[in-house]
């Protein structure tokens, strides 16, 4: 069971916390991560690109010009889709790319990401961070302290104050435990987990 130091906001260690093994201490199975990645994307993908048929496209139906004699090619439309402002062969329509990978492999990745962090020296516990009033200019100092200049920080529960205080602030992003996710992890250079919030991710994730 791996063990990690706990950090108050001043970078002091205040303790030390024991992580489950079977979150922050798995075989890295970099695949998996990146097939969440890959669906994580196509989800966010508006999948509203749209292009005319011949058949779609306005004009007449008239033959251009008669079929022999002119010494140009045959012509039945001015639609075709080999004339200009005609329509498009196989073009793109709207469709929805939404893939979801099952539960299993959408487990199996977060775990492999946090293992990754916890190996790579990017994971960072925090015993609280408390702003007391909705300032950026608090949140940055609380960044500052940690020595932090991008990273995902990870609540237990709705932080409204800590949220709206980060939300000008390029590089960070507030994450509660019941949205921990892999795309948003990968995007992040460092992981700070509160204290609290390492409960509600093994309730999730040891089910």
């Amino acid at each position: 069971m791996p063990v990690i130091d706990v950090y108050n906001v001043k970078k002091e260690k205040v303790g030390e916390a024991e992580l489950p093994a079977g979150i922050y201490d798995v075989t890295v199975r970099q695949h998996l991560v990146h097939e969440v990645v890959v669906a994580q994307l196509a989800s966010k993908r508006s999948g509203t690109a749209s292009t005319k048929t011949r058949s779609q496209i306005a004009g007449s139906t008239h033959k251009p010009y008669r079929q022999k004699g002119t010494g140009r090619a045959r012509a039945g439309t001015r639609k075709s889709p080999l004339w200009r402002g005609g329509g498009v062969i196989f073009g793109p329509k709207p469709r929805d790319y939404r893939y979801r990978p099952p539960k299993k492999v959408r487990r199996g990745a977060l775990k492999v990401i946090l293992t990754a962090k916890l190996q790579d020296s990017e994971l960072l516990i925090v015993d609280a961070l408390d702003i007391p009033e909705i300032k950026t200019k608090r949140f940055v100092q609380a960044m500052n302290g940690l020595g932090l200049k991008n990273a995902l920080i990870v609540t237990a529960e709705a932080d409204e104050k800590l949220e709206k205080s980060s939300r000008n602030v390029p590089g960070f992003k507030i994450l509660r435990a019941a949205g921990l996710n892999v795309y948003d992890i990968v995007k992040h250079e460092r992981l700070v987990l509160l204290q609290p919030s390492l409960a509600k991710i093994e309730e999730r994730l040891l089910k």
